[in-house]
């Protein structure tokens, strides 16, 4: 049997089973083996080792039937226990609930008993918190304070507790029987107001969070608590202005002082907006005023300058500070503050910033005009005017002298560039300091300021100038400068429009001028179009004027007549 079951290999295959028989068994070898092959001994073998499996599998199945019997047993005293614990939690969970009911029971009477307890102490603790406050109402009565709570410095807290009481009572005593006890109560509650706020100011120069946290506790029922504040805002300043750039000190100071107002005061938010307010209404404003007082009536450049970069930092120092706690409308409390800070300035800032423009407009073209020793002509307005130009349009004859120019087309890219980056400036200032509702309109008065001096004082003027400078179509010295004139001004007006469309669009497109802008660069496009147009035509006609009379009077029909004509086509002049 054991020589059987070593047969047994996992996993078992039938095969490689009676194969391993085969070869264990003499004779069972094939015919080139030790032994030969042995049929017989083979089938003995065979039979012999089916009864030994016979009795392995009884054997086993035996056991199995035993294993079967105990595991049924087992799950039977198994499914006893069970429901035996079923039961044994059945009652451990009716004890509980009883249990429940009792704590609750117990617990009821417990609350009930110190709710009368509570009934009964509140008024004891009153009442001997009421003689406590007799006692030493008595004592402010007789003069002479000799408890320890008035006579210990340590016990300032509760001295302070106490005084701030009998504060409050020694107001609604008549003034006629307790006038001298309630000086002596104001008196008291004066020196301990001042000693804790002094105390507040040692504890914040030593940086002690903590003292100064609780000082701020006991002072927040009296009236100097403000005063404490006050105390508080000051010292955090001092010393906190030391770099050049006051904007960047102010925003360092609130980040410190947010860090630690949580851990001193009750209420941050509002302390923290009492330094803001301060820093604005004190440190900025004075200088903001300083800097722009000193150069507001003697030099309008430097005064717009600084007042748009003021004006910015302070803006961006706003934006910083919208990331603190500040209370529900931090937004409009800032506005508020830079209001109160540029009102006086943005009240006229749009006479100031056209007023400065018109002046440096002027100045740019004078200046032009001085380096070419030219003196500016004036040019006509009104009714004889525009008869001028009806004329003209029609005609395409000359009205007025011919003027020589020397060739000078009175166009200069610098001076518009100038004049372009001058209006950038301005339209930047205006977008930044007007306000949203004055904004289209103030726009719309330095586009004005930049037809007039761009496109009429210098371009229009170098347009009539170079009309004036054509000669007439008779003429005999054809003059081509006009082209130059037109080439120039094509050149300038697209930079006048490329500025129209990045810098004065933005400022002006949700609103009713955006019609009036468009309409008066039209206005001023069809005017430069048809001087253009004339000076073209005038120029052709010139050109063809003089060609006619080289023609007539210069040029004979012989000079070039070939001898042999019937060489005609191979005659023909040389480029060079």
């Amino acid at each position: 049997m054991a020589t059987t079951a070593e047969l047994f290999e996992e996993p078992f295959v039938a095969d490689e089973y009676i194969e391993r028989l085969v070869w264990r068994t003499p004779g069972g070898g094939s015919r080139g083996g030790p032994e030969a092959f042995d049929p017989k001994r083979l089938l003995e073998e065979f039979v012999n080792h089916i009864q030994e499996l016979q009795i392995m599998d009884e054997r086993i199945q035996r056991k199995v039937e035993k294993l079967e019997q105990q595991c049924q047993k087992e799950a039977k005293e198994f499914a006893k226990k069970v429901q035996e614990l079923q039961k044994s939690n059945q009652v451990a969970f009716q004890h509980f609930q009883e249990l429940d009911e009792h704590i609750s029971y117990v617990a009821t009477k417990v609350c009930h008993l110190g709710d009368q307890l509570e009934g009964v102490n509140t008024p004891r603790q009153r009442a001997v918190e009421a003689q406590k406050l007799m006692k030493y109402f008595n004592e402010f009565l007789d003069g002479e304070l000799k408890s320890d709570v008035f006579t210990n410095s340590e016990k300032i807290k509760e001295a302070a507790d106490i005084i701030q009481k009998l504060h409050l009572i020694a107001q609604e005593l008549p003034f006629d029987r307790f006038s001298e006890v309630k000086s002596k109560i104001a008196s008291k509650y004066h020196d301990l107001e001042c000693q804790l706020i002094q105390e507040f100011t040692s504890a914040q120069r030593r940086g002690e969070i903590s003292r100064m946290r609780e000082v701020a506790a006991v002072l927040l029922h009296f009236k100097g608590y403000s005063h404490c504040v006050d105390v508080y805002i000051k010292q955090c300043q001092e010393g906190a202005y030391l770099r050049n750039d006051i904007f960047e000190d102010a925003a360092i100071l609130c980040q410190r002082v947010n860090k630690q107002v949580g851990d001193i005061f009750s209420n941050p938010e509002t302390v923290l907006a009492k330094l803001i307010q301060n820093v604005f209404e004190v440190k900025l404003q004075s200088f903001v005023k300083d800097q722009l007082e000193e150069c507001r009536k003697s030099d309008a450049e430097q005064y717009l300058k600084n007042l748009y970069d003021l004006y910015t930092r302070t803006t961006n120092l706003s934006s910083k500070l919208m990331e603190f706690n500040l209370g529900t409308d931090k937004q409009t409390f800032l506005s508020k503050l830079i209001k109160s800070i540029f009102i006086s300035y943005l009240e006229n800032y749009i006479e100031v910033e056209t007023g400065y423009l018109k002046s440096r407009s002027a100045m740019i073209l004078q200046r032009y005009y001085d380096s070419k020793n030219h003196q500016k002509r004036s040019i006509g307005t009104g009714g004889i005017q525009d008869l001028k130009e009806r004329i003209r349009q029609r005609t395409n004859l000359p009205l007025g002298p011919s003027i020589d120019t020397h060739g000078e087309t009175f166009l200069s890219q610098e001076v518009v560039v100038n004049l372009l980056q001058e209006t950038k400036q301005a339209f930047e200032r205006c977008h930044r300091l007007s306000d949203p509702s004055d904004l289209p309109r103030n726009a719309f008065r330095i586009f004005t300021i930049l037809v007039e001096f761009l496109c009429i004082e210098h371009i229009d003027y170098a347009l009539e100038t170079g009309l004036a400078g054509i000669p007439s179509s008779d003429s005999r010295n054809a003059n081509l400068y006009f082209l130059d004139v037109v080439q120039q001004a094509n050149t300038i007006f697209h930079l006048f429009d490329k500025q129209f469309n990045d810098h004065l669009m933005p400022l002006i497109s949700s609103s009713p001028k955006l019609s009036e802008c468009l309409q008066k660069k039209k206005e001023i496009i069809e005017q430069m179009e048809m001087k253009l147009d004339t000076g073209i035509d005038r120029t052709l006609n010139c050109m063809i004027g003089q060609m006619k009379h080289i023609l007539a009077a210069e040029q004979k029909k012989t000079d070039f007549k070939p001898e042999d004509e019937n060489n005609v086509l191979i005659q023909y002049t040389n480029l060079n």
